[in-house]
């Protein structure tokens, strides 16, 4: 079959259909036109400077982005992420015959990364729930971890609970007293290429830093009602 033909049995494909297929194969492409420059018009002005439309619709234009489509950058001024952060924890627990002991450290942020690598639908809470309860908690807290405003209690109870939902298997048959977050950055390795800061190749940017919170005592009001069993931690009226 020639180009002639092809172009004709597929003018005579659509030509085939009826008028109320047709009708509804140009609404689908009409909707699904209209969805994707609305979802780009979104994501360019969320993205973008400061702007008149930013300004007055800024909080339809951040319910539509977040959490699905929250992006790391600002257009013209990009600022990707250089330290890889990761989130742990260890508990203060006392076991069945009254000895107290303290467990060692657990990467949560690697649970989550392992649960979302490989994953096709991976979900929101695995990729966003423990970052974003960090940065709420260092938003809202000095150096010292001295809460520098009236959110820093709310953030200190939500990452609180975020780790008792999940440090049960490490806690399993004991009950825990109190715990202990800390986080490990580690800075993002250069290229090999890159040049340090005599010029020369191969540069190494220093090891892990560590903060570590102060510890905190526990109840039965910090362990959240939704933890799925066998993660969530056990304490004292629980």
């Amino acid at each position: 079959m020639d180009a002639h033909e092809q172009g004709a049995a597929g003018h005579a494909g659509v030509g085939a259909l009826s008028w109320p297929a047709r009708i509804a194969v140009a609404v689908a492409l009409g909707g699904i036109t209209v969805t994707a420059l609305v979802h780009l018009a979104m994501v360019f002005l969320h993205v973008a400077p400061g702007n008149t439309v930013s300004d007055r619709h800024g909080g339809t234009i951040d319910a539509y982005v977040y959490p699905e489509f929250e992006q790391n950058w600002k257009l013209f001024a990009p600022n990707p992420l250089q330290q890889n952060i990761a989130v742990q924890a260890r508990a203060e627990v006392m076991g069945p015959d009254g000895g107290v002991s303290v467990t060692r450290w657990t990467n949560l942020t690697a649970r989550d990364a392992e649960a979302v690598r490989h994953n096709p639908v991976p979900s929101h809470v695995h990729q966003n729930e423990l970052r974003r309860a960090w940065d709420f908690f260092t938003g809202s807290h000095d150096d010292e971890n001295r809460p520098n405003g009236l959110r820093g209690a709310l953030s200190e109870e939500y990452l609180r609970r975020i780790v008792l939902s999940r440090i049960g298997p490490e806690t399993a048959g004991t009950e825990v007293l109190r715990v202990q977050v800390r986080s490990a950055t580690t800075p993002v390795a250069p290229p090999a290429w890159a040049p340090g800061e005599d010029g020369t190749a191969g540069r190494e940017d220093g090891g892990t830093v560590h903060r570590e919170l102060p510890w905190w005592p526990v109840g039965p009001g910090d362990v959240p009602g939704s933890a799925r069993p066998g993660q969530a931690a056990v304490v004292s009226g629980t």
